[in-house]
């Protein structure tokens, strides 16, 4: 994160610094207020507060609200106080991580709003469809949100997806997965139905039906709910492709233990979030 913020204000900043906040007397204090413009979800909250120290550690920040908080237009999320120059200077780059990640955090509400307002069991889950260099803080935004993370890089779990399919088949893919890292995760996406069965048969840990309707995705979870009633053991179905905030509902409905949407962080629009000067 710091790192993160650190670029940021580098990028801004460039060789010579801020010009225009030079204009203004390097004695002058001020007090600026945080506010949201519209209705979400905050996240970046300690985005904001290094974007702040690392321009000027005088400054004093106080959040009046924490990350996960539901926002209403007007709104006060923190106050600044201290050199006008060094709020001037902090403003853009805070800004635009919470709003930014606010607006992560706000599209993770409504998805998990309208998928539990049907099936409060099923999760949804974001995808490594996100900003290069702000995964980490994208998927804390989307936690922020009550979200679920999906993996955070390859390294976290085995994935087989239909381009690996392209060289091994799925049985081997599994096996080899459970012998070279015993206790990770193995999925296996699945197109049709016939693969969901050998994915399950080959022991996988979950199944991720792609681009599947409601009604087909329900008789692939009867078919993975037979499987575990026979002995077989858990297996989780999740769903990925064409999940939209018209279609999540159908999908838990239809028995998904997990909505997978990668428009929650390569789509979110972000939450208008502005700082104002405020007189005393």
């Amino acid at each position: 994160m710091r790192d993160a913020v650190a670029r940021a204000l580098a990028e801004d900043l460039g060789p010579l610094g801020d010009l225009t906040a030079m204009l203004v007397p390097d004695t002058e204090v001020a007090r600026a207020q945080v506010e949201s413009r519209a209705e979400g979800v905050l996240a970046g909250r300690l985005c904001a507060l290094e974007a702040f120290a690392q321009v000027d550690a005088s400054l004093v920040v106080d959040f009046k609200v924490s990350d996960g908080a539901w926002l209403a237009p007007g709104s006060v999320v923190a106050e600044v106080s201290g050199s006008m120059r060094s709020i001037l200077t902090a403003e853009r780059t805070a800004l635009n991580f919470l709003c930014h990640l606010s607006g992560v955090a706000t599209v993770a509400r409504r998805y998990v709003d309208a998928v539990c307002a049907v099936n409060p069991a099923t999760r949804v889950l974001d995808t490594r469809k996100t900003t290069p260099g702000l995964r980490a803080l994208e998927k804390a935004a989307v936690r922020a949100g009550g979200a679920w993370n999906h993996r955070a890089g390859l390294s976290d779990a085995v994935l087989v997806k239909d381009n690996h399919l392209g060289s091994v088949t799925i049985g081997d893919a599994v096996a080899t997965a459970r012998r070279w890292w015993p206790g990770r995760m193995v999925e296996v996406e699945c197109d049709h139905p016939e693969q969901v069965a050998d994915a399950v048969a080959a022991g996988a840990s979950a199944v991720l039906l792609d681009n599947m309707t409601p009604s087909l995705v329900s008789e692939c979870v009867a078919l993975v709910r037979a499987r575990a009633a026979e002995g077989g053991g858990t297996v989780l179905v999740e769903v990925s492709a064409g999940v939209t905030l018209d279609t999540a509902p159908a999908y838990a409905a239809a028995g998904a233990d997990l909505d997978s949407v990668g428009a929650i962080t390569h789509s979110a629009p972000i939450l208008d979030l502005g700082l104002d000067l405020v007189e005393d």
